[in-house]
This record gives structure tokens, C-alpha cells and sequence, in this order.
């Protein structure tokens, strides 16, 4: 295998076009390559020809150990061709060009005939994270879901891209405990259910095989993959421009660290401590197109911001300076576990609080209450991996009309780890500062309040009365 990798030009596997190879046999990036279906385009290397006999598969691949070691064990113990994807959706572990150089030479010697890296932060932005603010999804009150709603962003290019290689099976590298493997199989299955998966942390012999890290070590040197044996600490972490999280090892007991540091850089990532961010505070302005971020304005230091990729970057800066968006919570999984989460989301929590600040002034009383409700599920069924469900489709469409009339400006101060709604305008203002006001009427008659107030007080007058008739006292 590898020597038909280290062969000095190859073709790629559509149009016949030109792959070059490097001095260490990685092929350069072929790009435009476009899908069978759609004319989507497609940022793939292919590192030799795959053997038409094997079936295809595509992998979801990080180039760390775990998926490294699966990539090996998919195609010398189970056969398959596979194809590594990995999803660019602003983490640092594809930063630089060197970064993205060093995961496609893994994958290629881990024994991948091809490799996809796919800048999907434009439509990870534009079509799950800023719907899913707009609709005020919030899962069990405080998680703000950046994990959850990667995973549908990730697994819908990883299903086209089984279509543009003739691929029938596909494969991740979640482990049996967690929710990913059920967030990613539900996308795969919800957007073509012929595809088949191969999830190895659940199959008995890949689990019996590989206890722990040393196995995996182990294996993957017998294919002289490159690896990081030193592990300061043993949490995970999982990042993407909305949030990082950190779980398990130190952190799978949920009184710790106390009141103690937190381990490595947990907590430290994306944002500063309290005592190390500004003293001055800074103000902005955060302008709304129906519940859509389209405008932020530094009033502190005259900058304006515009493009929502570029919106969201620059509030994950300000908002980390200041310490904004930092949480650790309990959460329950939808395997059935608790689990213990650490979250660094400083851009997703601005927008959040300026976002409902404004529906307060645009929305409906009732349709806001209806949408809360609604609001909930949808958090469910992101949290829980129904993102391509019929029911999602129909929650997305509801938020959608009630974001209609969301349009207008939110003014927001940071200050030392604090979001403080400052005020709000909008064209669609539902607030009559008349009415309000108590130095006028306004057209406000407050001798219907005595009618209004005795028919709202019947069903307490007659709980009252049967209570007293049968001596009960609440």
C-alpha cells in the first residue's frame, strides 16, 4: 500500500485530474472536485487507487490515536478502502497548513486511499449555530450545545462525501458511553438510510483487543504511525468556533478540583480567568435581520464588524478577553448517564443574551411563551441527535416565522466575566412608551382594571370558599 502512495503522480478518482505527490508521498490537495450529486465541491487528496473489489468506507477522522488506530484496523483486519474526512470547523488541531499537512500524512499511513479536509465554518455558522440561537435552544438550562450541534454539521458532508466515493458504509470514532455515537448514526441513517456503520468501540473483538492506550500505541507502531505517547492529563476536549469542552479522567468526579486550579488547560482555552481580563469594561452594539446576527459595533473602540463567519470569530475574541461563557455543569446524557462538562463558549453566550434581550422587545407575549416551550424541545432534539428528523424540520420552520419581526439592535456591556444587556431598539417594538409611562395615560383606561381584576380572582374566591366550608387550610 505504501508504496503505490509513494508513487510520484497518481490520478484522481473523478475527471481524470493530476494529484502531486511530495517528498513524503502525501498528495497535494485536489480541489473543485465536484459530487455526483449536487455539484458540491470537495477539498480531497487521493494517495493511490483503491482496490474496487473492497468495499468503501468513509471515516470520520481526527488524526489522533484512537482514529488513527481504527483507520489501520478497518483496512488490514476488516478489508475495507477508506477514505479519512476530517471537518474544519475552527478548532486548532487544523490551524495552519501545517497542521492540516501533518493529519493527511497520518492518514495516509494508517492506510487511507484518500483524504478529505473540509472547511465547513461558513456553513456551520450560517445553517446549525445561528439557528439554533435564534430559536433560543438551550439544553437543561445553562449547556449551550456546541458539541451537539457539530455533530450534524460533521456528519452531513461525511454522508455526501460517501456519495462522491461510491462509498456503503461509514464509520466514527465515538466511544459506546457517549451521545456522539448516537448523534452521528441518527445523521447518517436520517439522510440516507442505505448507508451502513461500522462503529468498532462497540464491537466486542476490536474491544477485546484493545484494553487501553498502550494497545492502541502498540498497534499503531506496527504501522510506524506517528503518535504522542506523553499525556499530561487525561480529560478530552472537543473544540469548534462555537465552544471547547472538557470531560472524563480528572474531571469525571464533579467535586473536583474545588476550590483548586483546574487541571491543564481546562477552562483557559478560548477565555482568561476573571482576574486576569480588563479592568475597563467594553460596549457593544449587536444588530439583528429576523433573530440573524448581520452587524457588531465596538463602540468602546469605533470597529464595526460585518459577515457572519467574521461576527462570530471577532465575539469569541472580545468575549474570551473578558472572560465571558465559561461553565461547568452536570448534564444528563441521552444514554442514560450523568456526565460532567467544563465549556468555554464566549461568542455563543453574547449572542445569546443580546438575542433574547431584543425578542423581548419584538415578540409576542404569547407567541414567546409558545416558543419557549419549543425552545426546549429543540435543544432535545439537537442535544439528543435528531437533527435531520421530521420533527426538527418542523420546529426549524416554526422558529423561523417567529423570528420574523427579530430584527433591531442590542447593546451589550463585558465586563469581568459578566453579558449586561444595556438597552435594545427595534422598527418592530412591540414596548408604547405612552402606555407604559406613569406620568401619562397614554390611551391606557385604568378603570377596566377593577372588572378585569374580579374575573381573573373567581377561581381563587371559589377555591377559598370550598376550602373554608371543609376546614382545609393550605
Amino acid at each position: 500500500m505504501l508504496a503505490a502512495a509513494m508513487r510520484g503522480r497518481s490520478l484522481a478518482a473523478a475527471g481524470g485530474k493530476l494529484v502531486q505527490k511530495s517528498a513524503a508521498g502525501v498528495g497535494m490537495t485536489t480541489r473543485g472536485l465536484a459530487a455526483a450529486a449536487g455539484g458540491r465541491q470537495f477539498n480531497r487528496t487521493e494517495f493511490r487507487k483503491p482496490d474496487e473489489s473492497k468495499p468503501k468506507l468513509v471515516l470520520a477522522y481526527s488524526g489522533g490515536l484512537d482514529t488513527s488506530t481504527q483507520l489501520a484496523y478497518l483496512v488490514n483486519e476488516l478489508g475495507f478502502e477508506v477514505a479519512a474526512y476530517i471537518a474544519d470547523l475552527g478548532q486548532d488541531d487544523v490551524k495552519t497548513e501545517e497542521d492540516k499537512e501533518e493529519i493527511k500524512r497520518k492518514a495516509e499511513l494508517s492506510g487511507a486511499y484518500a483524504f478529505y479536509c473540509e472547511d465547513l465554518r461558513q456553513e456551520f455558522v450560517d445553517d446549525f449555530v445561528y439557528p439554533m440561537i435564534a430559536a433560543n435552544a438551550i439544553y437543561e438550562g445553562r449547556y449551550l450545545l456546541g458539541t451537539s450541534i457539530a455533530r450534524p454539521a460533521i456528519g452531513k458532508r461525511q454522508v455526501e462525501i460517501c456519495h462522491n466515493e461510491g462509498a456503503t458504509h461509514i464509520s466514527h470514532g465515538s466511544t459506546g458511553k457517549g451521545n456522539d455515537q448516537v448523534r452521528f448514526e441518527l445523521c447518517y441513517l436520517g439522510m440516507d438510510p442505505n448507508l451502513k456503520c461500522v462503529t468498532l468501540w462497540r464491537d466486542p473483538t476490536y474491544c477485546d483487543k484493545f484494553q487501553g492506550r498502550q494497545d492502541l500505541i502498540d498497534y499503531a507502531s506496527q504501522f510506524n504511525i506517528p503518535i504522542s505517547q506523553t499525556k499530561k492529563h487525561s480529560y478530552s476536549e472537543d473544540e469548534n468556533m462555537l465552544h471547547i469542552s472538557y470531560e472524563s479522567g480528572e474531571l469525571e468526579d464533579p467535586a473536583f478540583p474545588g476550590t483548586e486550579d483546574y487541571p491543564g488547560m481546562v477552562l483557559k482555552k478560548k477565555s482568561r480567568e476573571i482576574m486576569d481580563t480588563p479592568d475597563q469594561p467594553v460596549d457593544l452594539t449587536i444588530s439583528f435581520e429576523s433573530g440573524i446576527p448581520s452587524k457588531v459595533v465596538n463602540k468602546t473602540e469605533g470597529k464595526e464588524i460585518t459577515g457572519s463567519l467574521e461576527i462570530f470569530d471577532y465575539l469569541n475574541t472580545i468575549g474570551g478577553e473578558h472572560g465571558v461563557g465559561r461553565i461547568d455543569i452536570v448534564e444528563n446524557r441521552y444514554v442514560g448517564l450523568k456526565s460532567r462538562g467544563c465549556y468555554e463558549t464566549p461568542g455563543g453566550s453574547i449572542l445569546y443574551a443580546a438575542h433574547h434581550d431584543l425578542e423581548l422587545l419584538c415578540l409576542d407575549r404569547e407567541v414567546m411563551r409558545i416558543r419557549d416551550q419549543l425552545s426546549l424541545k429543540y435543544a432535545e432534539l439537537v442535544y439528543n441527535g435528531y437533527w435531520f428528523s421530521p420533527e426538527m424540520a418542523y420546529l426549524k420552520h416554526s422558529m423561523e416565522y417567529a423570528q420574523r419581526t427579530v430584527t433591531g439592535e442590542a447593546h451589550i456591556r463585558l465586563h469581568k466575566a459578566n453579558i449586561m444587556c444595556r438597552g435594545r431598539s427595534s422598527p418592530n417594538s412591540l414596548y408604547s412608551e405612552a402606555l407604559v409611562s406613569m406620568d401619562e395615560h397614554g390611551g391606557f383606561d385604568p378603570t377596566a382594571g377593577t372588572g378585569f381584576i374580579n374575573t381573573l380572582a373567581n377561581r381563587l374566591k371559589a377555591t377559598k370558599k370550598r376550602d373554608t366550608d371543609f376546614g382545609t387550610n393550605w
